[in-house]
């Protein structure tokens, strides 16, 4: 037996036991209106939300940007709102995406308890850097895909396998140095969440 062999079954030998997940029958946070929590939510985690009655209020919101208007190099995944310059799927390495200005991304569900958006990497074309690398980031997210709390929102994620996804809050900002907080320090500067209907 080799080395590597023994050490996997040592390691199999010591994996814990499978415990089930722990279930949550406690009171859940309800809003008597969750569009408009998330709307508010969305501003209180640095980002900037608009509603809008459609996709096409969404195109000319987004056309309407100056982001948008000076961006040399746009990218959107959501058809109907704005438009790409580049084709992220052609593109052979995330690293052609350095100079990106603007991305405008689908998400669902938006949570109303912390202004998070869920975003499906199977929603971001070939190179998932395209939520983190632009400068400025929209999100559109349908009202009727706005849910009260994360609990609510994980009930109804389905993640196909392999897949990858994560949610979203605000623009990149962090406060680890010196507890001052900075805007775009890992990714967009800005974050717009349009909600349609």
């Amino acid at each position: 037996m080799s080395s590597r062999d023994a050490v996997l079954q040592a390691l199999r030998r010591a994996a814990p036991t499978v415990a089930p997940l722990p279930t949550w029958d406690g009171p859940t946070l309800r809003f008597a209106d969750p569009v408009a929590t998330f709307v508010e939510t969305v501003k209180a985690v640095g980002g900037t939300s608009l509603r809008v009655p459609d996709a096409a209020a969404a195109d000319a919101a987004v056309r309407d940007l100056e982001t948008w208007k000076r961006a040399r190099v746009t990218v959107s995944r959501v058809p109907g709102v704005g438009a790409s310059s580049v084709d992220v799927d052609a593109l052979s390495t995330p690293h052609e995406l350095r100079d990106l200005d603007v991305a405008v991304v689908g998400g669902a569900p938006g949570v109303a308890e912390n202004g998070a958006v869920w975003v499906a990497g199977s929603d971001l074309g070939r190179h998932r850097a395209v939520l983190f690398i632009a400068e400025s980031l929209v999100l559109v997210v349908p009202a009727a895909d706005i849910v009260h709390t994360l609990h609510d929102a994980y009930a109804r994620l389905r993640l196909q396998r392999p897949g990858w996804g994560t949610f979203v809050a605000g623009p990149s900002k962090t406060a680890d140095i010196e507890q001052s907080l900075v805007i775009g320090a890992h990714g967009p500067r800005s974050c717009l969440v349009l909600v349609v209907g």
